[in-house]
């Protein structure tokens, strides 16, 4: 693990940031993104943190408040309304100028996310992450490019996953979203590494 915390010594600081605001939102949050792919799959670079709590959109102004504490402030003027809209509190660590994401989450798959967070040492922090199968629906939810790297790292860095919990969820969502290729592209990435 340590070649991954190397490669996210930069962003030290906001994670520790990030981290606290978690806590004091009595862990009803997780590091996810670029950050938690780095530490459960292959280290790779990221300019940013990012985070999924459990807040209803009442809740921003009191995550503001928190995070202005934790020396994170609103990187665009209309961060209330954006993340009315958007389920995103846009923020930025002001001493290092790194970027940090506040995604705002109440489905029961978000809260399922972080009742099963587990903590991890990273370098002298400890943060507290999804586990390999979450991050890994996360990721097949927003299927991106580098989403589906970050996968197949996960993938491959884990010596055993619950593959029916990770078939369940992301069936779920092509569903719902109307996007079959969610599972599909996931099942060629679940197959190719079995065999």
């Amino acid at each position: 693990m340590m070649a991954s915390w190397d490669m996210l010594e930069p962003l030290a600081a906001p994670l520790a940031a990030v981290q606290r605001l978690i806590e004091q939102l009595d862990n009803r949050g997780v590091v996810i993104g670029g950050v938690a792919a780095s530490l459960l799959g292959r280290p790779r670079l990221t300019a940013d943190a990012d985070a999924l709590v459990l807040l209803s959109i009442d809740g921003i102004p009191r995550l503001l408040e928190l995070a202005e504490v934790e020396g994170l402030q609103p990187r665009i003027a209309s961060v209330v309304e954006f993340a009315r809209r958007n389920r995103v509190v846009l923020l930025r660590h002001g001493a290092s100028g790194i970027d940090v994401d506040i995604s705002l989450g109440l489905l029961p798959f978000e809260v399922e996310t972080v009742e099963r967070s587990q903590e991890h040492r990273a370098g002298s922090l400890v943060v507290r992450l999804p586990t390999p199968e979450d991050l890994i629906i996360l990721k097949a939810v927003a299927h991106r490019p580098k989403d589906m790297l970050d996968i197949e790292a996960v993938i491959a860095a884990q010596e055993r996953l619950d593959t029916a919990r990770v078939r369940f969820w992301v069936q779920q969502f092509a569903d719902l979203l109307e996007l079959p290729e969610l599972w599909t592209d996931l099942e060629k990435l679940l197959r190719s590494a079995r065999s």
